[in-house]
């Protein structure tokens, strides 16, 4: 199954030292990641052929992304280059009572300026069975709005089915209503949506009653279906005991029926990327035909296994993510 992911790659800078504060920071560790092109790069990593649409510029740290994704198989020959910088995050991780935390600089980026026109959607979406794109992209300009639009609308049309992950970033939109104006567009086109109950509630106003994470996040799902006409969803569920200890789970509704997966309990190295790595072995699951308790199942053990990994991709196999399904959490070192 061929799959095209489309957003912004950006250079993301974290302390060397883990436990550093970004205003005391020496040295950071570089890494090029986002959303769609960490869903790329996992997808890829799993043996499926993907594609990622961007723009980069047309200097080394342009060059640089393109050989990060080239080197986990991501296709990149429709990434365009041109602008004049690529957009950087920086992240300090938490631990323990304090929250992880980031800042961006991302104005201006080379993606955010592009014109109407410069992306052959139906050359780039010929042939392919997915597109997936996310909430972020469209908050970075108007002309990033219309086009993850546009590019939606297109592949529907062709018939490619459009995976759409809700995420919402408070510091990225000016108004909420904004984001929902966007986002309804989007879900007209959407055959699969990602997404959790705070995002709906910060961009939907809605409240979901519930003595627990998972009845909240079923109530929101549930909600999400009725609202958005969407037939298929996938959630992610997370209950902080702290920045370093999570539980984790996740439950999906595909042509109405519900699945919910096993819980699991982690010890937090790195957060970033974790739902990006959960959209990733879902649609891995969908394009192996497996049921959904397998396909929700797999997606929950590669979510829980990327909060081990440093940095934003999730580079397990598919044989690994499968053997944390298999109950495989000891930690016992394979020889």
């Amino acid at each position: 199954m061929a799959f095209v992911t489309f957003g912004e790659i950006m250079l993301r800078l974290t302390p060397s030292d883990h436990a550093t504060r970004i205003r005391t920071a020496q040295s950071f560790g570089v890494n090029y990641a986002g959303s769609e092109s960490n869903v790329a790069s996992s997808l890829a990593i799993l043996g499926n052929e993907v594609q990622f649409v961007t723009k980069l510029p047309l200097n080394a740290l342009g060059d640089a992304c393109l050989m990060s994704l080239q080197g986990f198989g991501v296709r990149t020959e429709d990434i365009l280059r041109g602008g004049k910088r690529i957009g950087a995050y920086f992240i300090e991780i938490g631990s323990s009572i304090r929250p992880s935390s980031v800042v961006y600089d991302r104005a201006d980026s080379a993606i955010s300026t592009i014109s109407s026109n410069e992306f052959d959607w139906q050359s780039i979406l010929k042939g392919k069975q997915w597109l997936f794109i996310s909430g972020i992209t469209p908050a970075l300009s108007k002309s990033c709005a219309e086009e993850t639009v546009k590019a939606a609308r297109i592949a529907k049309a062709m018939g490619v089915k459009v995976s759409f992950d809700m995420n919402f970033r408070r510091t990225l939109w000016k108004d909420k209503n904004d984001a929902r104006h966007i986002f309804d567009s989007i879900l007209e086109h959407t055959n699969l949506l990602f997404g959790n109950s705070g995002v709906i509630q910060d961009v939907y106003k809605m409240s979901f009653e519930g003595e627990n994470a998972y009845s909240r996040t079923e109530r929101a799902l549930e909600k999400a279906k009725e609202k958005f006409g969407v037939k298929n969803l996938a959630f992610t569920i997370r209950e902080h005991d702290s920045a370093s200890e999570n539980r984790l789970s996740g439950i999906c509704s595909v042509d109405g029926e519900l699945t919910t997966s096993s819980t699991y309990n982690v010890n937090v190295l790195d957060r970033f990327g974790t739902g990006d790595a959960f959209a990733a072995g879902f649609l891995h699951g969908l394009s192996k035909k497996w049921s959904s308790q397998k396909c929700v199942d797999f997606a929950t053990a590669a979510f829980a296994l990327k909060h081990t990994i440093k940095g934003d991709q999730h580079t397990s196999t598919e044989n690994e993510i499968l053997s944390i399904m298999d109950g495989n959490t000891s930690g016992h070192v394979l020889r």
